[in-house]
């Protein structure tokens, strides 16, 4: 028989729904919630360490159809503090597929939540804002004791949950790329290799000096989760690879951290921005991309200093979404061009970073 299960919002207001996946521990778990208007890829979504910690909600009403693919995975388990869907496929249909949804999140240890209505939490959260929220086998009223617990909770700095323990090397025969893992999605080392770099994927920890040590043509600073001020130490060794010149691109919080290094600042979206449809201009040639995207946090337009140059704004909101730097052969960008799942617009990038990597760049064909 399947059970009620409830989610609590930090303002009171709460959905009834039922319950699949991993059963709470202890009968609840906390997290923030947030949404994703992507229409594919929910392994990708599920798998992506970005979301470490959060309670993700689908605004696709159908989820799970095509199965669980580990191939199509971005890191070994998920790290997400619970998931919400509108409806859940109990039979896939897929040559590729291993499994449902159902025995993929019980196998993980991720409680879910169905049958509630996701495009009215959206729209609640996209009114009031991300708020933190109760995924609780304890059905209503709910005291104001548990709201005020609610609201002051704050997850933990994440990065350190979600990095790699060691150094893992992926070979190649171009140039030498490091990987700065600070959450990496699996893409961003598919994207190099594909290019014939040879790849060393690095822990966060990994100091500027250990960097250098490996004798890298280039420096990729990944996506990861949380509040990009929560990695002082981290923004420190930053300061060090500016000043070493190397060629570096940085991919979401790799973006962040590489602004907060230089001096700018950050801060937090009203619901961020995460899905496959996102919308980005390229400020110096016109062009729109579509994007994939997942974060929360957004660098200040007008904190930059005067050594970086504003590239790529989002087409709905005007924010934020890549920075071209000066003091080194260096650019950032907000989006994913990794995509997995969505679009390969910016795929291009990874082209362009080799450039800088190799020094081909050209004012006819600028990467910055």
């Amino acid at each position: 028989m399947e059970k009620a299960i409830y989610l609590l919002l930090e303002n009171g207001a709460w959905f009834a729904g039922k319950s699949f996946g991993a059963q709470p521990e202890n009968g609840e778990v906390s997290g923030e919630v947030v949404f994703t208007t992507a229409m594919t890829g929910y392994l990708e979504t599920l798998t992506d360490p970005s979301y470490c910690g959060q309670i993700v909600v689908q605004t696709f009403p159908l989820i799970g159809n095509y199965g669980v693919i580990p191939a199509d995975f971005e890191s070994v388990r998920p790290r997400l503090a619970a998931y919400i869907v509108k409806e859940w496929c109990r039979v896939p249909s897929n040559f590729r597929s291993e499994g449902d949804l159902d025995a993929f999140l019980k196998g993980n240890g991720i409680p879910g939540l169905y049958g509630i209505d996701t495009r009215a939490l959206t729209r609640t959260l996209r009114d009031h804002g991300t708020m933190n929220a109760l995924l609780t086998t304890k059905a209503p009223p709910y005291g104001e004791d548990i709201l005020k617990r609610l609201r002051s909770f704050r997850q933990e700095p994440a990065v350190p949950l979600v990095t790699r323990q060691k150094p893992e090397s992926f070979e190649g025969k171009g140039p030498h790329v490091v990987l700065w893992d600070f959450g990496a999605k699996q893409n961003l080392i598919r994207e190099l290799t594909k290019r014939g770099c040879r790849v060393t994927a690095v822990p966060s920890f990994y100091t500027a000096d250990q960097i250098l040590a490996l004798s890298p043509d280039g420096v990729l600073l990944s996506n990861g989760p949380g509040d990009p001020v929560d990695n002082g130490d981290i923004i420190r060794q930053v300061q060090k690879l500016f000043t070493a010149k190397l060629p570096m691109m940085g991919v979401c919080l790799g973006h962040q951290l590489m602004a907060l290094a230089n001096g700018a600042s950050t801060e937090k979206l009203p619901f961020g921005h995460r899905g496959a449809n996102q919308p980005v201009k390229d400020l110096r040639t016109g062009r729109v991309a579509v994007t994939s995207q997942n974060h929360g946090y957004t660098v200040r337009p007008d904190s930059l200093p005067e050594i970086a140059s504003l590239r790529f704004v989002n087409c709905n909101d005007g924010t934020c979404e890549g920075i071209d730097y000066h003091n080194a052969p260096a650019f950032s960008v907000q989006f994913h061009p990794e995509a997995c799942g969505g679009p390969h617009d910016t795929a291009y990038l990874f082209d362009c970073f080799l450039k800088l990597v190799n020094h081909t760049e050209s004012e006819e064909f600028p990467c910055r």
